[in-house]
């Protein structure tokens, strides 16, 4: 036996690394003992958790659980060597590990690790001897092994964890010089958190900063033009906390701690095992943010992971300072530049010498020029001759320091003659100091305001038209129209999976998909609200057959829409599935709003109804709903069926609901023409009150079609009015309770 133990002591003094040791030793006891499976638990005095980096048997991950648990958890709290005959009668053996991985565990030999000193580093474990059970043999041998093995296992933990060491301190210096090299905030976020990450081996880190303007913890996520930013009260949640007691919080088992919020996790797909939060604190103290770290790789963080945390946290402190205060800088200057850009007048700014430094993108219309044209020229020169007058203004300005007003004045812009009003304005320090001078323009050109604030809402030529002989109209009129409203399907969770510029890319390509539809079958776009869009055809110019229009619209927005879903799918981006409602009815129109806001729209319960209409889609599992008024003024045949006669919350008269299927294929809708007779059949039995035959109907329909959602329904509905309705009480009409 001591010629056996010397040859596996010499194996393992070869072996290069821990890992490769770990495995000789697991492989030699496996083999003397002739076992099936063996492990080599150490023990992490930082999580006391036993741990097994190697393991035969196919089984590679890494294996950690509490020191004092299970078999091999006992051996190493009582230090003795344990032989166990039947796992399955001992209740200290765990079964679910054989529940994970498959292996059938039947008779052990586990035997503590102990130094030269007596200390238990670990426990030794073999599984099913091959032959018959362990003996007090094969335990001798083992532990023969284990004591001749383990110095040169210490000896080789100590140079691993000082290499280690070595290694996370030359990391943590040049990620320190790094930092301090670094001024936009993004790319040094994104360099600090991969850094903690890295070096505190976990899955993930955020580094959230303070806002004291508005009392907010923000992180930025991303870089360049793509970032964002996330922002919560600095007194919400687990970070919260930590800003606000200046206390770490190290949570080992997420969901064990009643201070976890949960709803994170859910919304974002990932699950949080461990969580290290600390402070971050300035050289003067002051708590400027809070690091977060999740998912240490191999058990719970650690106090040195605390101190880890916050002796960097410390050294990048000044950095991150004055990258925050760079970013505000920045972020006020983008706020300047975007104001002047979004401003709907013409903003022009000269220095004391008549440079001109600032032209907005309004100025530059309005001129009729381009920002090289323009900036870093002398204003005398840039207005020239046939511009005299505003020159000859903005001398007066800089002799009296007093604003001028010019009401509908002329300026030549490249030859061409815009009327605006004009206000040139001095240019003072806070000390009263002159900084130059600004010129106000605002192009009141009637017919280029008038056309461009219609053609916001509505067809060009429509707008056109308006301003030529239809001025009157925008006071209000009352006229009939028809409705359509259109609705996206699940688009909060559409949000939540693409994000923000993910779901604004997407509403735009298919609002400009469903907007051309409209305009181009004679209907004024209304408006849009959130992922709904609102259509009017009949007004404030009626067509011959708008319901016809209507009807035609919807059906080619649902044509449109599978073409539009086979290039999303193409390329991998999400479906979009919507519903329509349409009515036609009387309704007032024309511009609504206040002095400073109009919009041109119409309003009345015809209206509330096509809306209503598109809701209760969901309900009947439809795509265009329609109402009896609109069917009744439709010139041309489509194919549809009635699905109800409702009363709707806050109405007391019944409107009959049909459903248009037009759109339809064969792939869709399999056996339309038969299953429209038998759902035509199952209704009449169904008003009529005789809903147990109207249930068979329904389920010859669902024969025909499966997916006909409308069908189920009246399955549900006849089996609910069987038992809460007398047939004699029956009107045929159905309330509905919600909107």
């Amino acid at each position: 036996m001591l010629r056996l133990v010397l040859d596996i002591s010499q194996k393992v003094a070869r072996a290069d690394n821990l890992d490769h040791q770990l495995q000789v030793i697991v492989e030699e006891v496996t083999k003397v003992t002739d076992s099936e499976r063996g492990s080599l638990f150490l023990n992490d005095p930082q999580t006391d958790e036993l741990y097994s980096r190697i393991a035969l048997g196919g089984v590679e991950r890494e294996i950690r659980f509490l020191n004092n648990t299970g078999i091999a958890g006992w051996v190493f709290t009582h230090g003795k060597a344990e032989i166990v005959k039947n796992a399955y009668d001992d209740p200290r053996f765990n079964q679910s590990i054989d529940q994970q991985s498959g292996f059938q565990t039947r008779n052990i030999l586990c035997v503590p690790v102990r130094t030269v000193r007596g200390e238990i580093i670990g426990v030794a474990q073999t599984l099913n001897k091959r032959k018959g059970g362990f003996t007090n043999e094969d335990l001798t041998l083992v532990e023969a092994i284990n004591n001749q093995v383990v110095i040169v296992l210490q000896g080789t933990m100590y140079v691993e964890r000082m290499n280690a060491l070595r290694q996370q301190e030359a990391e943590f210096l040049r990620v320190v010089s790094d930092v301090s090299s670094e001024i936009n905030l993004g790319p040094l976020l994104q360099m600090i958190m991969g850094a903690i990450t890295k070096m505190l081996n976990a899955d993930r880190s955020t580094l959230f900063f303070s806002d004291e303007r508005t009392d907010e913890l923000y992180t930025q996520i991303g870089q360049g033009l793509g970032a964002t930013e996330l922002r919560f009260p600095n007194n919400e949640g687990i970070a919260g906390n930590v800003f606000t007691s200046g206390q770490s919080v190290n949570i080992p088992y997420a969901y064990a701690d009643l201070r976890f919020n949960p709803a994170v996790d859910k919304q974002t797909g990932y699950f949080t095992r461990s969580m290290l939060c600390s402070p971050v604190r300035n050289k003067d103290g002051k708590i400027i943010g809070v690091t977060q770290v999740l998912n240490k790789l191999g058990g719970p963080f650690t106090d040195e992971d605390n101190q880890r945390l916050t002796a960097f946290t410390s050294q990048i402190a000044i950095g991150l300072e004055n990258a925050s205060l760079f970013q505000h800088v920045q972020q006020m200057k983008n706020y300047n530049e975007s104001m002047l850009e979004s401003m709907s007048n013409g903003v022009v700014t000269m220095d004391n010498d008549r440079v001109i430094v600032t032209c907005n993108q309004a100025s530059r219309r309005i001129l009729q020029t381009r920002e090289v044209d323009v900036l870093q020229h002398n204003a005398s020169e840039f207005f020239g001759d046939k511009n005299t007058w505003i020159v000859e203004k903005i001398n007066e300005v800089e002799e009296s320091q007093e604003v001028e007003i010019m009401l509908d004045a002329t300026l030549d812009c490249r030859g061409e003659e815009v009327s605006i009003n004009a206000t040139i304005l001095p240019l003072k320090g806070k000390d009263e100091e002159k900084l130059g001078t600004m010129i106000l323009l605002d192009d009141i050109s009637s017919e280029v305001r008038i056309k461009s604030a219609m053609s916001r809402y509505m067809d060009p030529g429509l707008a056109d038209k308006l301003m030529g002989d239809g001025g009157e109209l925008l006071g209000g009129q009352d006229s009939v129209a028809t409705i359509l409203f259109s609705d996206i399907r699940g688009f909060t969770t559409l949000s939540e999976k693409l994000g923000a510029q993910g779901i604004v890319e997407l509403l735009n390509d298919y609002f400009t998909l469903m907007v051309d539809v409209v305009t181009e079958e004679g209907g004024m776009l209304d408006k849009f609200i959130g992922d709904t869009l609102m259509a009017i055809f009949g007004t404030p110019f009626p067509h011959e057959a708008d319901p016809d229009r209507a009807v035609k619209a919807a059906i080619r927005m649902m044509t449109e829409l599978a073409g539009f879903n086979k290039a999303q799918l193409k390329v991998g981006k999400e479906p979009v599935d919507i519903g329509i409602g349409l009515n036609t009815a009387r309704v007032v129109s024309g511009n609504i709003g206040s002095p400073k806001r109009m919009d041109y729209t119409v309003i009345g319960d015809g209206v509330n109804l096509a809306a209503r209409l598109e809701s209760a889609c969901k309900q009947y599992g439809s795509h265009i709903l329609i109402s009896q008024p609109c069917l009744d003024e439709l010139k041309s045949s489509y194919r549809h069926r009635l699905i109800d006669n409702v009363v709707v919350k806050g109405k007391t008269e019944p409107v009959g609901v049909y459903e248009l299927l037009d759109y339809h294929t064969d792939e869709s809708f399999p056996n339309m023409v038969e299953a429209l007779g038998v759902f035509r059949d199952g209704m009449e039995c169904y008003q009529t009150g005789d809903w147990e035959k109207g249930k068979t109907m329904f389920a010859n329909v669902l024969k025909l079609n499966p997916e006909d959602k409308c069908s189920k329904l009246y399955i549900e509905r006849c089996d609910h009015l069987i038992k809460n309705m007398d047939p004699k009480e029956w009107d045929g009409i159905w309330v509905m309770t919600s909107k």
